[in-house]
């Protein structure tokens, strides 16, 4: 019988972000303190799991929050470029309040193809970066668990193509919360299935930053 090997995808916490800007992939954006107890509070939960790997996008926010795991399991943490945020032609700009940048009439050469997006990474992009990234974290941790600290879109994108969902979504349907685990389950190279799990959603405060 196949060896099981458990993959998480976990949600970066949340960022100090006070002018509620798109920070995308911009540097010197960090967890805010309730983002760090996220952190905290997620690895005191899988403490007792078999994690033998430690993966983590290069974005300050990521590392951050991929810190607390590498002292509870004694492990390096392993830059991934390819857990990285998904590019947006809107990194930068506050977002303001409700959708009034997608309303503003000076974007909307941005905005012609919803189904690739036309203002951002390609889907068919992220889910190739993430499932190789994916398939690495699990040759890593064979017969055991690999946490990968990622962020919300491509995340919720490799979900998709995972569960054979169309790519094309509305932004605020996403089910990956901050902190949340998105658990990959393989028997050997085949994934039998995929689960979700939020343990430090008594911490989030409501709205947050779209994207992120």
């Amino acid at each position: 019988m196949a060896e099981t090997t458990v993959v998480h995808l976990l949600r970066h916490g949340e960022v100090h972000n006070p002018d509620n800007v798109l920070y995308g992939r911009l540097p010197d954006y960090h967890l805010s303190e309730n983002g760090r107890q996220m952190a905290e509070t997620v690895a005191k939960t899988v403490a007792g799991r078999d994690v033998t790997a430690l993966f983590s996008s290069p974005l300050e926010r990521a590392q951050e929050t991929a810190a607390p795991f590498a002292a509870t399991f004694d492990l390096g943490v392993t830059i991934d470029e390819r857990l990285i945020e998904a590019e947006n032609i809107f990194e930068g700009l506050s977002l303001g309040r409700g959708d009034g940048l997608f309303r503003n009439p000076r974007f909307y050469r941005y905005l012609w193809n919803p189904l690739r997006p036309s203002w951002g990474e390609r889907y068919t992009h992220l889910v190739r970066r993430m499932r190789a990234a994916i398939d690495a974290a699990r040759d890593a941790a064979r017969g055991h668990e690999a946490i990968m600290v990622s962020h919300q879109l491509p995340i919720w994108t490799i979900r998709l193509a995972a569960e054979g969902r169309r790519l094309p979504h509305d932004p605020r349907r996403r089910q990956c919360g901050l902190a949340s685990l998105t658990s990959f389950s393989f028997e050997g190279d085949r994934l039998i299935s995929v689960g979700y799990s939020e343990p430090a959603a008594a911490l989030v405060k409501r709205p947050t930053v779209p994207g992120a």
